[in-house]
């Protein structure tokens, strides 16, 4: 076995992994500690210090496996997205710029592809992605065609919230996430439109009720078809061994007779 392929088994192993996201996790408290002016103010140079302790690592790690993988490594899009986040860190400047210190926090998001159950989750968000797309074509319709007709009845009463298409669109979409869409919203319309529910309990039927819950079927159902497919493939690969082991057995009885 070559140095590469003992390298990349090494870093494999469940002990490196699990350390890795337990630095992930320490650098994460580090990054919030950071926001706090009493902590900085009694321990900022430590708090710095561990911070690029925490990179360093993150460097090594990303170091070893090109050295393990060689070009093969950015063939994985996880392990492009781990080098792209711990790059960004390592931009100049971005010690001293406000908005590239804030985008350090990003490096907590390497916890998805360091844990398989995670990755799994933004796998089967991706994969739903295409189908979303025409749910978001039919939700955008309903919203067009409510902020059309809300702007028409209520527009001329409720300016701030009815006024424009714009600002229609936006007040319907907070009625569809539920938020003080009763008291804060519609009770104070049908005071003027006493009929105003027969538009309001539609829409919140249509797009909270059915729309938002395709989206989440969407994402459940490509999940599952992502975890059989790793199920598939595990099972596989347990044949193949199964297989090879069966081969080299019976290699064995005929080389003794």
């Amino acid at each position: 076995m070559t140095f590469r392929m003992r390298l990349a088994e090494w870093l494999e192993r469940p002990s490196v992994r699990n350390g890795i996201v337990g630095v992930i996790v320490f650098n994460a408290i580090v990054l919030g500690l950071e926001t706090s002016a009493t902590a900085m103010d009694r321990f900022g140079t430590l708090i710095v210090a561990l911070d690029r302790v925490c990179l360093s690592i993150f460097v090594v790690e990303i170091a070893l496996k090109l050295v393990a993988h060689g070009l093969r490594f950015f063939r994985s899009g996880w392990n492009v997205f781990d080098f792209l986040i711990v790059a960004a860190a390592l931009v100049p400047g971005a010690q001293t710029l406000s908005v590239l210190r804030a985008l350090r926090i990003l490096r907590v998001l390497r916890v998805i592809s360091a844990l398989p159950r995670l990755r799994r989750v933004v796998e089967g968000f991706i994969t739903a992605l295409p189908g979303m797309g025409s749910v978001f074509l039919l939700m955008a319709i309903v919203f067009y065609i409510g902020a059309v007709m809300a702007t028409k009845l209520f527009g001329q009463s409720f300016p701030e919230w009815f006024g424009t298409i714009g600002r229609s669109a936006y007040s319907l979409f907070q009625i569809m996430t539920l938020e003080s869409w009763s008291m804060g919203i519609v009770r104070p319309v049908m005071a003027v439109y006493p009929y105003a529910w027969a538009f309001f309990v539609p829409f919140i039927m249509v797009t909270t009720f059915a729309v938002v819950n395709l989206i989440v079927g969407l994402i459940v159902n490509s999940m599952q078809e992502a975890n059989s497919e790793e199920d598939k493939g595990r099972t596989d690969a347990y044949r193949d061994e199964v297989l090879a082991r069966l081969e080299k057995i019976e290699r064995a009885l005929e080389a003794r007779k």
